[in-house]
């Protein structure tokens, strides 16, 4: 009861400011007497959200002002189809702040990266807005030809950075799906699932590979994901989800939109690197495994996560970068535009794809992407098709920088220095794991 009165409250002085967000009860009422007859399913959506418990309407959201890009006047109001993090700021002012310090921000910036590079010309316009930016947005546009309308061209779309007319960045409705916007539902797997999946980040289905996917869909029913609180260890136990570990509520941390808070390494680079305030993110994650694993098991789970990464580092991403640099440097492929070339192939894969499949796996406790999706796949793309499609270019330097690689770096000379009888044996003494040893050191 008290949570209405504050609602009302915050509608009534609204409306006696002018804000845009007021609303006319007429107005209110003439969009849910229409919708529920034209789009049945968004009113019975709403009609079960908190919003429609909170009075919360159509015109709470959409309404417009006059003057804004997007706004035009329907049915005795101005609205604007989109709903942006602005709008939704209004009410969720902490929310909304934290999603715009947030990478997930950021991923709009896409249009600018190699992935859509390669979408473009490689491939074309149509795919770069059906698959690209169905994930991490787009620029949405207003329509030449029907002022204040969004243009087809790049609408609807729901994607996590998306760039709204507005000037904010995201899109609230890629978790929450409109119109019922379900906390319970943006606390499940398969919220984050339509993004984080595929050849290059399979979240997914390292999750579901992982005991503790096996733990969730196994105990779905015990998880209490309607709870208003959602505290794990209090709440709930059974088993972690995505939002668990990245976003949700422990016993000492708030809820947090900001989804890099606990993140330690940054994964998506050729080389992954510390974020900024690694050792406090490391912390924050570590709180949310110590609800139900002890401190050893805690640590021995990120030491061994942390040396996957800088055997990946070190071994393959910091040679084969190497490599790229001199190549691309010495102007030696054939072709000028990237991806017009086999090793540029190689290359991207062996980061973008292979060597992200290793690190996030080692991250989830997914055994079968660290190893046979991820690093076997490193192994097997570094030597057989990176090194040898560099050593085509016939550059002194080049070749001269392999042949000291495999020569005298330890963990490359199994390749031409050694026998199987050989390395056999120095497994079986200990030899060649000493040779790994300083990468399970904590740094």
């Amino acid at each position: 009861m008290k949570k209405l009165t504050i609602i009302f409250l915050f509608l009534f002085v609204a409306g006696l400011t002018g804000y845009s967000y007021s609303q006319d009860s007429k107005v209110a009422g003439k969009c849910m007497t229409c919708h529920k007859e034209k789009t049945p399913g968004i009113y019975e959506q709403w009609s079960k959200s908190k919003h429609a418990l909170n009075n919360v309407t159509c015109l709470s959201c959409h309404s417009a002002n006059k003057s804004d890009k997007d706004a035009f006047f329907h049915e005795g109001a101005y609205i604007a189809t989109i709903v942006t993090p602005k709008d939704c700021g209004v009410c969720h002012e902490k929310e909304m702040k934290e999603v715009n310090n947030s990478y997930h921000a950021t991923a709009g910036k896409i249009l600018e990266s190699k992935d859509a590079y390669l979408g473009y010309v490689g491939g074309g316009t149509p795919v770069v807005m059906t698959g690209c930016e169905s994930c991490h947005g787009t620029k949405i546009l207003i329509d030449e030809n029907a002022p204040n309308k969004l243009s087809r061209r790049t609408w609807p779309n729901g994607g996590i950075g998306r760039i709204n007319p507005d000037g904010s960045l995201g899109s609230c409705t890629a978790c929450h799906t409109r119109h019922e916007f379900s906390a319970a539902q943006a606390r499940q797997p398969e919220a984050c699932s339509k993004c984080h999946l595929g050849p290059d980040h399979p979240q997914k289905e390292i999750y579901a590979e992982s005991k503790h996917g096996n733990a969730y869909y196994t105990h779905k029913d015990e998880m209490n994901l309607k709870s208003d609180r959602w505290v794990v260890g209090v709440d709930y136990a059974a088993a972690p989800t995505c939002a668990t570990c990245h976003m949700s509520a422990t016993r000492t941390q708030k809820v947090t939109h900001d989804v890099g808070q606990r993140i330690m390494w940054t994964l998506r680079p050729p080389i992954s690197k510390f974020k900024p305030n690694a050792k406090q993110k490391r912390k924050n994650m570590k709180d949310v495994c110590l609800t139900c694993h002890s401190p050893r098991f805690v640590d021995g789970h990120f030491i061994q996560f942390d040396a996957t990464v800088r055997l990946y580092n070190e071994k393959f991403a910091k040679p084969a970068t190497a490599i790229m640099k001199m190549i691309n440097k010495k102007g030696l492929k054939k072709h000028k535009a990237n991806f017009a070339n086999d090793i540029d192939w190689y290359y991207w894969e062996l980061w973008h794809h292979e060597g992200r499949r290793a690190r996030h796996g080692a991250a989830m406790m997914g055994p079968d992407y660290a190893w046979w999706h991820g690093i076997y796949d490193v192994i097997h793309n570094f030597y057989f098709k990176f090194l040898p499609e560099a050593r085509k270019f016939n550059d002194k330097d080049v070749n001269a920088y392999i042949d000291n690689l495999l020569k005298n770096d330890p963990m490359h000379q199994w390749f031409s220095q050694k026998s199987t009888t050989e390395l056999k044996k120095a497994i079986r003494s200990g030899e060649l794991q000493k040779i790994y040893s300083n990468l399970f050191k904590e740094k």
